[in-house]
C-alpha cells in the first residue's frame, strides 16, 4: 500500500508517492524515519521557541557641539535623501490662561523670517522638492542629499530669524479656534480632552485644555517669549538620518548650527498626579448621540527607564494593547458584539504615564460594556495569563520589534532614547532577550501594580438621558460627575423647572416669542440665501419654503451643484454630485417631510408628533428648555429653547453618515424680524463636516416662487 510523503528539502517541498519499504531504502537515518512516521509523538507538539539572540543594531554616531546641541547620526545610503530632526528637551511648560501658545509658536516660526516671507519659504522648499515642518517642540526637514545645504539654510534661517508677523499670527489663531469648535462636538476628541483633565488636573501641563477663550488671549509677545526661552541648542537633540557620513554630518552641523547661541533653560516641577482613591464615574453629555465613547483611565508612575516596562507592555498586550487576541477585543467584540474594537494603552512618560481602556459602543449596551471592561481588568489582576497566550503576545511583540529595525529612523530614535532617558547602552540590543524572559509571574506582578479597576475614572461621552442612570452603580459613591467638552464640571437642573411648564407650553412660548400665531400664519413663503465656507471653499445655499410643507434647496460651490433637494409634499427628489433619486417613503423621505415644515412648532400637535420636556440644560452658558421631538415615523431630535427669550437656540439629531452614525447640531443665532416674525440669520452646523459650517442668511418673506421650483419628474 502506498503512502504519500512530503519531505522538506532546502526550503522546497518534494513530493514522493511510494511505499514505506522504498522510503526505508532511500532514507537511512533514524532521525528522518521519525520525521516521516506519523506515530512519532513530537509531531503533535508545538515547537518550543529557541533562546532569544542579542540584536546587532545599526550603528549610530553621536557628538555634541560647543553650544550644547546633542547630535545623533545614522547612515543609510539606500536612497539619496537625508533628514534633520530637531527636538526640544525641556520640562513640560504650563500655559495657564493662554493655553495653546506653544502650538501657535511652533506654527508661527515657519511663516516668515527677517529676510523671507512665508510665500518665499514655501517656494524655496518646493523648488528643491524638500519638506519642512515646525512645531512647538522643534522642526523637521528632509531633502535629496544634493539639496541639503539649501534645506539647512532655510531651517537655520527659520530657527534664528523668525519674524512673528501679526497677519500670520491671526490666521493661525483663527484656524486653531475653528479646530477647537470642531473638537468639542467630536466624541473621541471630547473623551481625550476630559481624560487628560481627570488624570492630571487642570493645573498640570498635561491637563491644560485649549479653548476658544484661551486662544483669544494668546499674544505674539507670549509666543516670542516661549521661542526666546526654549529654542536653545543646549535644550535640543538633532537627529540626522540618511545618505550622509558622520564626518560630513559633523561639518554640516557645525556650519549651520554652530553659531546658535545657548541659554539658561528653566526647570519645572509639578505636583505628581495620582489615581483616584476610589472609582469615579464621569459623563460628558452629547445629546442625540446613538453611541457612547468609553474610556477607563488613570495616571500611572511608569517611565522609559523602569525595569518593569517590558513586562508591563507584555501585560497590556495580553489585555488589549493592539493584538486581535487581546482579552478586551475577544470579550467585547467577538463574544458580546458590543463594539468593532476594544483596546487598552499603557503609556510610559518621564514625568507621569497613564493607562486607558477604551471603545465606542451602542447606547443600549453602554453599562454592559463598562461591566465587561471592569471584569477584564479585575481578571488581569486575579488570574494568571496562560503560557499559550503569553507566548503569542511575546511572538507578536518580537515580530513588531524586528520589523521596526528596517527603518533607520528607529535606530536614531533608540540612540536618542538611550541618551535622553539615561538607559543602558545595550538596552535595545538585549531587548528581545529581556522580552523572552518575561514570565507568567512577571505579568501577574505588573498587573497588580498598574491595573487598578477600583481606582479608575470611568469616563463616558454620550447622551446622558440614555446612559447616565445605568452608570451610577459603577461609582463608589453612587454619584456621577458631569463635565463639558473642555473638562469643566457642570451641574444640570440648576434652574428649577416650574410646575406649569410643559413641552406644549414651551412651543407656545416660542411661537409667541417669534411674533405670534397670526403673524406666523401670514407668511406663506420664505426665500433664504446663505453664504458659507465648506472645506476652505466658498459655497452658497438657496432655499425656498412654501407653506405648509414644501421645500426646495440647492447648494453650490461656484457653478458646481453639490447638493439639491425638492420636497413637494408628496415626493422627494434628492441629488448629490450629479446623482439623483426620487422617493415616496423611507428614512430620508421622512426626514425631508419633517424639515419641510416652515414653522414646525405650529404643526406638531396636528401632525401627531410626540413631545417630551426633558428638563433644563446649559447651552453655551444659557439655560434652555430641552424638548425631545419624535415624528410619527420615529425620527427623533432634541430642541433647546432659551429660558429667557423662548427662542429656539439649538437642535440636535442623529444621522447615518459614511462612517456610521453621527450627531448633527444646528445652532440658531442672530434672530431678525422678517415681515413681523423673528427668524435666525446665522446657523452653525456641526458634526457633518470636519469643521463647523457657519451659514449667514438673507431671508425674505412672501416672495414669488419661480415656476417649476417644486416640479418633480
Amino acid at each position: 500500500m502506498k503512502k504519500t510523503v512530503y519531505i522538506l528539502f532546502f526550503g522546497a517541498f518534494v513530493f514522493a508517492s511510494c511505499n514505506k519499504t522504498t522510503v526505508d531504502k532511500v532514507v537511512k537515518t533514524e532521525e528522518v524515519k521519525q520525521m516521516i512516521d506519523p506515530a512519532v509523538a513530537w509531531r503533535s507538539e508545538t515547537p518550543k521557541p529557541g533562546a532569544a539572540r542579542p540584536i546587532k543594531l545599526g550603528e549610530s554616531n553621536s557628538f555634541e557641539l560647543a553650544n550644547g546641541l546633542k547630535v545623533i547620526v545614522v547612515e543609510n545610503h539606500k536612497l539619496p535623501r537625508v533628514s534633520y530632526q530637531l527636538s526640544l528637551n525641556n520640562d513640560p511648560v504650563s500655559e495657564g490662561d493662554q493655553a495653546g501658545y506653544i502650538s501657535i509658536s511652533g506654527d508661527l516660526i515657519k511663516t516668515g523670517t527677517s529676510t523671507k516671507s512665508k510665500a518665499e519659504i514655501d517656494e524655496a522648499i518646493d523648488f528643491i522638492g524638500a519638506s519642512l515642518n515646525t512645531s512647538g517642540n522643534g522642526m523637521f526637514g528632509s531633502s535629496l542629499t544634493k539639496h541639503q545645504d539649501e534645506l539647512l539654510g532655510l531651517m537655520t534661517d527659520i530657527l534664528n530669524n523668525p519674524s512673528f508677523k501679526t497677519e500670520e499670527f491671526e490666521k493661525i489663531k483663527k484656524q486653531m479656534i475653528s479646530g477647537i469648535a470642531s473638537s468639542k462636538t467630536d466624541p473621541s476628541a471630547m473623551a481625550s480632552t476630559v481624560a487628560s483633565v481627570l488624570n492630571y488636573g487642570q493645573d498640570h501641563p498635561y491637563g491644560e485644555v485649549e479653548t476658544e477663550s484661551s486662544v483669544e488671549r494668546i499674544t505674539i509677545a507670549k509666543c516670542k517669549e516661549y521661542y526666546d526661552t526654549y529654542f536653545k541648542p543646549n535644550n535640543a537633540y538633532l537627529v540626522v538620518v540618511g545618505d550622509i557620513t558622520p564626518d560630513v554630518a559633523k561639518q554640516k552641523v557645525e556650519k549651520y548650527f554652530g553659531s546658535w547661541e545657548k541659554g539658561q533653560i528653566p526647570t519645572m516641577r509639578y505636583k505628581q498626579p495620582v489615581a483616584p482613591s476610589e472609582r469615579k464615574v464621569a459623563v460628558v453629555n452629547k445629546d442625540g448621540a446613538v453611541q457612547s465613547v468609553i474610556r477607563i483611565t488613570y495616571p500611572v508612575n511608569l517611565n522609559m527607564a523602569s525595569e518593569e516596562l517590558i513586562a508591563a507592555r507584555v501585560m497590556n498586550s495580553v489585555l488589549g494593547g493592539g493584538i486581535f487576541s487581546g482579552r478586551l477585543m475577544q470579550n467585547l467584540r467577538e463574544d458580546k458584539a458590543f463594539t468593532y474594537g476594544a483596546r487598552s494603552r499603557l503609556n510610559a512618560d518621564p514625568y507621569v504615564g497613564n493607562f486607558s481602556a477604551f471603545a465606542s459602543v451602542r447606547n443600549e449596551v453602554t453599562d454592559s460594556s463598562v461591566h465587561e471592561f471592569l471584569f477584564e481588568l479585575d481578571r488581569m489582576v486575579t488570574e494568571d495569563v496562560s503560557q499559550e497566550d503569553l507566548d503569542l503576545v511575546k511572538s507578536s511583540m518580537t515580530g513588531s520589534f524586528a520589523r521596526s529595525l528596517e527603518s533607520p529612523q528607529t535606530i536614531a530614535r533608540f540612540a536618542r532614547n538611550i541618551s535622553k532617558y539615561n538607559l543602558p547602552p545595550d538596552y535595545y540590543e538585549n531587548y528581545l532577550k529581556r522580552l523572552s524572559n518575561v514570565t507568567v509571574a512577571d505579568v501577574r506582578s505588573v498587573a497588580n501594580k498598574f491595573i487598578r479597576p477600583d481606582n479608575a475614572h470611568v469616563l463616558v461621552v454620550g447622551s446622558k438621558d440614555d446612559i447616565a442612570e445605568k452608570l451610577v452603580r459603577f461609582d463608589a459613591d453612587g454619584e456621577i460627575d458631569y463635565y463639558d467638552a473642555f473638562g469643566n464640571k457642570v451641574k444640570y437642573d440648576e434652574v428649577a423647572l416650574p410646575s406649569d411648564v410643559t413641552a406644549e407650553s414651551v412651543m407656545e412660548g416660542y411661537i409667541a416669542a417669534i411674533g405670534g400665531k397670526d403673524k406666523v400664519m401670514a407668511i406663506k413663503s420664505l426665500h433664504s440665501m446663505g453664504d458659507m465656507e465648506v472645506m476652505g471653499q466658498k459655497a452658497t445655499m438657496e432655499i425656498y419654503n412654501v407653506a405648509p410643507n414644501k421645500v426646495a434647496l440647492v447648494m453650490k460651490m461656484g457653478e458646481m451643484v453639490l447638493q439639491e433637494q425638492v420636497f413637494d409634499g408628496m415626493k422627494l427628489k434628492a441629488g448629490q454630485m450629479g446623482q439623483t433619486s426620487v422617493s415616496t417613503e423611507g428614512a430620508e423621505f421622512d426626514k425631508a417631510k419633517t424639515n419641510a415644515m416652515m414653522f414646525p412648532q405650529m404643526q406638531y400637535g396636528a401632525n401627531g408628533y410626540n413631545l417630551e420636556l426633558k428638563g433644563v440644560d446649559n447651552v453655551e452658558g444659557a439655560s434652555a428648555y430641552k424638548v425631545m421631538v419624535e415624528s410619527p415615523s420615529g425620527e427623533k431630535k432634541t430642541q433647546y429653547y432659551d429660558v429667557k427669550s423662548n427662542l429656539l437656540i439649538r437642535e440636535v439629531e442623529s444621522s447615518e453618515g459614511p462612517q456610521g452614525p453621527m450627531t448633527i447640531t444646528n445652532d440658531f443665532q442672530d434672530y431678525k424680524e422678517v415681515s413681523g416674525v423673528m427668524i435666525p440669520h446665522k446657523i452653525i452646523l456641526s458634526g457633518a463636516m470636519p469643521t463647523p459650517i457657519e451659514m449667514m442668511l438673507n431671508v425674505k418673506a412672501n416672495v414669488d416662487v419661480p415656476e417649476g421650483t417644486f416640479t418633480i419628474e
